[in-house]
């Protein structure tokens, strides 16, 4: 089964400021290996044009267009006869866009929402990527969320079928390195006023503690005039090539979790998989379902405060740390590897294209098939 797969999404291009290109490009890559022919749309914004990483893949598409007119003018004919046409959240227009492509295309349809949490907390006051009218019109919904989310999702907005596909980590690239240890803790993230009391109380406390110990922090749109402990190094922002060796100089790397990610549950951040792909301890706060992803104090080390990332980070025997890691390791490789969501993917594809034909066989109105504009 080789599909011709069209995903328009925010970026793919840029990994400056948001977490959706590394989850594209791990997802796009193990399609493109599985033998899928896979375009990617994105709106060519100046804030991503200015810091771009990838240009040119070797084995799939990206198509950069300027506004909302170029999508039927230039991809018309791509998107109606595509396989699967899947839109990411976040993308400018998406409402439109997604009006435009359930209409229009012949293929299955599926919405990415990358953002579950974020999406579901605000879908009632108004999102500019995704209406509440607009969920039941895919043939598929792809939650960043799982647990009982997808069947939320199904009940309460009327998807006709909705799934969980979580980020993953490429391990042709997040993979084990050797480095001399730098940093005792260090986290990368792009700066969220949500998930700054986190880093300050597992991080920055901690680091205050330990005057004797370094310490990092990675990411994009820190507020200017943020003071860091003298013992807390900053660097502004790492391209994903960069991310093992970082998490390779780190004894244990956090992850800190958005208020809206929290309390929905089930939402792990890429930078879980990431960090556990590169054999680094990750030390986390808690939220619902964590325990579905990662086994606790054996694959994950949990912390409410910081008095429990200090006894961590000083009482942990080295062999302990060393355990932990290689089982965190072998889950990934187990559970939650790119090609594992690739497959994933082609199953929920699967499934929504035959639900579609049982729908058509007991409902056999005809459905549009083109519309020139937006």
């Amino acid at each position: 089964m080789n599909l011709n797969i069209v995903v328009i999404g925010l970026s793919v291009t840029s990994s400056w400021g948001n977490g959706h290109a590394t989850t594209y490009r791990a997802l796009i890559e193990a399609l493109a290996r599985r033998g899928h022919h896979v375009t990617f749309l994105e709106r060519d914004a100046p804030w991503y044009r200015d810091h771009r990483d990838v240009t040119n893949p070797a084995s799939w598409r990206v198509e950069l267009y300027q506004s909302l007119k170029d999508l039927p003018r230039r991809f018309g004919g791509l998107v109606r006869n595509a396989d699967l046409v899947v839109i990411g959240s976040y993308v400018p227009d998406g409402i439109a866009i997604s009006e435009w492509v359930t209409t229009h295309a012949r293929g299955i349809t599926a919405f990415y929402d990358i953002d579950t949490p974020v999406t579901l907390a605000r879908l009632e006051h108004g999102l500019e990527y995704l209406s509440a009218a607009m969920i039941p019109r895919f043939d598929l919904y792809l939650s960043f969320a799982g647990g009982p989310v997808p069947q939320t999702i199904e009940k309460r907005y009327g998807s006709p079928l909705a799934r969980t596909l979580y980020c993953s980590a490429d391990t042709d690239i997040y993979r084990p390195q050797v480095a001399r240890n730098r940093w005792t803790l260090g986290y990368l993230g792009t700066y969220s006023d949500d998930r700054q009391p986190v880093l300050e109380q597992l991080l920055i406390t901690p680091a205050r503690k330990l005057s004797s110990e370094q310490f990092v922090v990675a990411g994009a749109q820190y507020p200017e005039g943020t003071v860091w402990p003298g013992n807390v190094s900053r660097i502004e922002h790492l391209s994903p090539d960069r991310h093992p060796a970082f998490y390779a100089e780190q004894r244990f790397t956090l992850n800190a979790t958005r208020a809206d990610m929290k309390a929905l549950g089930f939402s792990p951040s890429v930078r879980l998989f990431e960090a556990a792909a590169c054999g680094t301890p990750v030390i986390s706060d808690r939220w619902p379902g964590l325990e579905t992803v990662f086994e606790p104090s054996r694959e994950i080390l949990l912390a409410s405060g910081p008095r429990e990332v200090l006894e961590i980070l000083r009482d942990m025997p080295e062999d302990r740390r060393r355990s932990i890691a290689e089982q965190a390791h072998r889950r990934v490789l187990r559970d939650h590897t790119s090609d594992h969501r690739a497959r994933q993917l082609e199953g929920y594809y699967a499934e929504a294209l035959a639900h579609r034909r049982r729908k058509t066989t007991q409902f056999p109105a005809s459905r549009p098939m083109q519309v020139a504009e937006i």
